[in-house]
């Protein structure tokens, strides 16, 4: 986004310059790339709040942990028996 938002500024500076030059053809082409560049901006703004981070926690591994403790000291004494 960053390059879009200097692509915008450097857009109204040479609207502005236009202006002073009298340069209606060129204020035109301008103006209709920077309405482009506002409106491509916006979609963009839209979309990166809509997705947000969502924070799923840490997992408990306890329960695995004790579950393979245990069929590990079954298979042990199975095989001491």
């Amino acid at each position: 986004m960053p390059r879009l938002e200097e692509i915008h500024a450097n857009l109204l500076d040479r609207l502005q310059e236009a202006k002073e030059q009298g340069w209606l053809g060129e204020v035109a082409a301008i103006e209709a790339s920077l309405a482009a560049a506002e409106q491509k901006l916006a979609a963009m703004r839209d979309l990166a709040a809509r997705h947000t981070t969502v924070h799923l926690g840490m997992p408990d591994l306890r329960g695995f942990v004790a579950r393979i403790d245990s069929e590990q000291r079954n298979e042990d004494a199975k095989r001491q028996s």
